[in-house]
């Protein structure tokens, strides 16, 4: 599971959605994230190596928190 935005670091990736941007979630050829609950992401986007991992929540299809 990916972010709409290819985030480099989990801190950048925090910033953004504590500011408010809208962030989305999608997922490659794996189905649909949820649109409401908690889902889990990687990044940056493959082919790059994946160096940081979160758990999220989403409501309405949007992140609204990071852990």
């Amino acid at each position: 599971m990916y972010t709409d935005r290819n985030f480099k670091t989990k801190k950048e990736f925090k910033q953004a959605v504590a500011a408010g941007n809208e962030v989305r979630l999608y997922a490659p050829g794996l189905g649909q994230p949820v649109e409401n609950g908690r889902e889990f992401v990687e990044g940056p986007h493959y082919p790059e190596a994946h160096r940081w991992y979160a758990s999220v929540e989403v409501k309405d299809g949007v992140v609204v928190s990071v852990k």
